[in-house]
């Protein structure tokens, strides 16, 4: 009598499954490089600071402040200001202003600004704006970029002659002139100001750095395999090309934010730009009254925009330096 033993079936894993332990894989060796690098810790550190005052506004609003003294844009203090309504951001609105707090108390930790405002709910909601543009125009501009290299560096020919004119043309032109002329002629809103200025950097200098890498990865073995087994020209550039860009994109995209929180400071101190509240508006709100640089006395109408300004884009630059090294072996440590 024989006995027959049944050979077990293997169970093929998905293939999802695969790419999420490889990505999951792939993100701890990032990690563990990255937390090498103080300065990346430091800028994770205070990007994390910032992230959390953007969401503890609303909670604050909705619990511990009153909206009608705290509100970063339609709230006062009677104690500041003796007016029967609110008055409003607009700079000649007719309210007659007692006296500002020589320093800032209990009340108003970082004190009042010339309208009797919260300048702490103001900076706090500020930061909201801050995030969502840089996140925005960062997003923008790499998918921009990394599409454009990607296509320019596959095709080659006409193609990556015209785009790449096109780049330097970016590259030339003055961007926070051209932005404020831009802003100038047309009513722009955070979404706008994040699209216009994501697909002018997109089409700038970056894209040369991301074709420069897809030159490399284009002569690779597996994208002459991947021609071999049959695949076209798109399933090439969109599944094996851009996924092995976006590193690098990644760390071009630290840039971008900081460039763009700044470039809004400018644009929203000119008035150029249709937002609720900014750090910006914080600033030109205080030269607009004529406290802007004239004593210490008024500290707290001076600094605490502009620090947040230095600080936040401080922050994405030290979490980009500390980038380079998980994207360029070059740099990591023997």
């Amino acid at each position: 009598m024989s006995v027959t033993t049944a050979t077990p079936t293997r169970i093929m894993e998905p293939l999802w499954r695969v790419r999420l332990r490889l990505a999951w894989r792939s993100f701890k060796t990032g990690w563990n490089i990255f937390r090498e690098n103080p300065i990346g810790l430091i800028g994770l550190g205070m990007i994390a600071f910032f992230g959390l005052m953007a969401l503890a506004h609303p909670l604050l609003i909705a619990t511990v402040w009153p909206p009608n003294i705290y509100d970063p844009l339609m709230g006062y203090d009677k104690e500041i200001i003796s007016h029967p309504s609110p008055p409003t951001w607009i700079p000649n609105a007719a309210a007659e202003i007692k006296s500002l707090r020589p320093l800032p108390a209990l009340r108003h930790i970082l004190g009042t600004d010339p309208l009797g405002r919260d300048v702490l709910s103001q900076l706090m909601s500020s930061t909201q704006s801050e995030f969502a543009l840089g996140m925005m125009a960062a997003l923008i501009t790499v998918v921009v970029e990394t599409t454009l290299g990607a296509v320019t560096a596959y095709y080659g020919g006409v193609i990556d002659m015209v785009f790449m004119r096109i780049a330097d043309v970016m590259i030339m032109l003055p961007f926070i002139p051209l932005m404020i002329v831009l802003s100038a002629m047309f009513d722009f809103q955070m979404l706008h100001l994040a699209l216009v200025y994501g697909i002018l950097v997109g089409f700038g200098g970056n894209s040369l750095v991301i074709k420069s890498q897809a030159l490399t990865l284009k002569v690779k073995a597996y994208i002459e395999a991947a021609k071999v087994a049959g695949g076209n020209d798109l399933h090439i550039i969109f599944t094996h090309l851009i996924p092995n860009l976006l590193p690098l994109a990644f760390l071009s995209m630290m840039i971008t934010v900081t460039n763009a929180i700044f470039i809004e400071a400018v644009l929203s101190f000119f008035g150029l730009i249709n937002i609720r509240m900014s750090w910006g508006i914080m600033i030109q709100i205080t030269q607009a009254a004529g406290y802007l640089l004239t004593s210490w006395k008024y500290w707290y109408l001076m600094f605490p925009a502009g620090l947040s300004i230095s600080f936040l884009c401080s922050a994405f630059y030290l979490v980009g330096r500390a980038m380079d090294a998980v994207v360029n072996p070059r740099l990591r440590k023997r």
